[in-house]
């Protein structure tokens, strides 16, 4: 099909000079926006930039300040997201807003029932939404299945029907990858490709780059709430992109690497460690370096982390801290021994969301050292080394960005004092300006002798952070890489290409 938008086809929506301020304090300013049918329009930005306000507007959340809104070419505001649904304009927001305990039809039509005789008439309400299922080609889905029994994959094709539901013909997305593991993605691409087939305009918001680039036509980059450029996706790489969001080439977000000649004492060693899910694991950690781990999904990765810090425990072969056999059985175990442990689901099991930003920074501590232990730590001054911003360390974790959730997070291990440290998708639904501060943290971490085990699913990532690279393949160590390997060079290990070579 061809790509809609980079033509003299008119947009379905055009936004023209939108303005918007809060308190006196600009957000938006003057800023253009046209969506095509059939094309993805990714919006990118650090956290700050303007895109969730620009979203809200076009959704009807907000209403601008200035500028205009087109539909079709004729000019509306919405004063409601109802009205601009009664537009054909929908949203999917990041957080999913749907009842477990309802079903999918139940979901997709709450509050729009269709009614016959005085009731809801649950024959129409399924059918439709096995007409909507079938259209979209997901037929593996039934309209009488409860929501809290799907997989979160389809949960988020469920949000993406509700939307539809109301005949919507623009879609906005807000990092709707941001709750799926790495292999449910492909099943949200090909979703968002079959959308484009049937003429959705499609805005992206999402801070994964490699998402904007598979999936999006065009390109537009707010930056302090003003448009820095809207391009063609094919005219931008990856450089020029962050470039334009930061100020900075893609390179200059990575601090330097430790010095390969003066490796400090070994803190962590893994001989023939092994579990249910891996297996002869053969792996050392040195003071001051960070060591990268990657792999495709499933290749054991985070099996690993999670059997190092007592999760899931190596059943075979040995651990050793500090040049010392250790049996590492459960989490509070690893703590007391110096390991900490980042997962990769910061809100499922990273974080209390409705507690402070002070019980969390001090939840691992307490549970592992006990309250007398608390008065010992310069919490303010903790805070402050990973950046934290906060209206007060009482404000809830569930109203900062993701960026500053994670920082608490690494506060939360930082107060235990590592002597390792290994973190699981550190930079995850976090914008580029904010993977930055979390790049010089674990660097500066490493320059005061933690050893640092990073996994990452976005290469230029970890080869811009190790110092060295061990790649997995199905639950084995496949090879290991000294530092600034090409991106080639991994995924020959991880897919087994060199294995089968060898």
């Amino acid at each position: 099909m061809s790509v809609t938008g980079l033509t003299d086809e008119a947009p379905v929506v055009r936004l023209r000079g939108i303005g918007k301020q809060f308190v006196g304090n600009p957000v938006l300013r003057d800023v253009d926006l046209d969506l095509y049918a059939g094309e993805v329009h990714a919006l990118v930005g650090e956290n700050g930039a303007g895109k969730s306000t620009l979203m809200k507007i076009l959704a009807g959340v907000h209403q601008p300040d200035s500028g205009v809104i087109e539909v079709d070419g004729r000019e509306m505001s919405f004063a409601s997201p109802r009205a601009a649904q009664a537009a054909g304009i929908s949203i999917v927001h990041q957080e999913f807003n749907l009842l477990g305990d309802r079903s999918v039809a139940e979901n997709i039509y709450l509050g729009r029932e269709p009614v016959r005789r005085g009731q809801v008439d649950r024959k129409r309400m399924e059918a439709d939404t096995a007409g909507l299922l079938d259209w979209l080609g997901e037929r593996g889905i039934s309209p009488r299945t409860l929501v809290r029994r799907l997989p979160v994959a389809q949960q988020q094709v469920v949000e993406i029907v509700k939307a539809l539901s109301t005949d919507a013909r623009v879609l906005a997305m807000d990092e709707p990858t941001a709750a799926l593991a790495d292999h449910e993605v492909e099943l949200l691409y090909d979703l968002v490709r079959r959308l484009r087939e049937r003429g959705i305009a499609i805005l992206y918001v999402s801070h994964r780059l490699r998402e904007v680039f598979d999936l999006s036509q065009r390109i537009t980059v707010l930056k302090d709430g003003e448009l820095v450029t809207c391009r063609p996706t094919r005219e931008l790489t990856s450089d020029q992109l962050v470039r334009h969001m930061v100020g900075r080439p893609l390179e200059a977000l990575f601090p330097d690497r430790a010095d390969p000649e003066a490796p400090g004492e070994v803190q962590l060693a893994l001989r023939g460690a092994g579990n249910e899910r891996v297996h002869d694991i053969d792996l050392e950690l040195r003071a001051g370096e960070i060591v990268g781990l990657a792999g495709l999904q499933g290749a054991g990765r985070s099996a690993v982390a999670r059997a190092i810090s007592g999760v899931q425990p190596f059943t075979e072969g040995t651990v050793e801290l500090g040049g010392a056999a250790v049996r590492i059985r459960s989490p509070r175990t690893a703590v007391r021994r110096g390991v900490a442990y980042v997962t990769e689901d910061r809100k499922g099991e990273g974080l209390a969301l409705r507690q402070s930003v002070r019980d969390n920074a001090l939840l691992v501590r307490r549970a592992a050292f006990g309250r007398r232990s608390l008065g010992r730590l310069d919490l303010a001054a903790l805070l402050r080394s990973v950046t934290v911003l906060a209206r007060s360390e009482d404000q809830e974790v569930r109203r900062l960005s993701g960026g500053n959730q994670q920082k608490v997070v690494l506060a939360k291990w930082l107060a235990v004092e590592p002597k390792v440290l290994v973190v699981d998708e550190p930079t995850r639904g976090i914008d580029v300006g904010a993977k930055q501060t979390v790049y010089e943290l674990l660097r500066g971490l490493a320059r005061e002798g933690v050893a640092i085990l990073m996994i990452s699913s976005e290469l230029p990532e970890l080869i811009g952070m190790s110092d060295r690279v061990i790649v997995m393949h199905d639950g084995r160590i496949a090879g290991a890489l000294p530092a600034g390997p090409s991106e080639e060079a991994v995924m020959a290990l991880a897919t087994g290409h060199e294995l089968e070579a060898a």
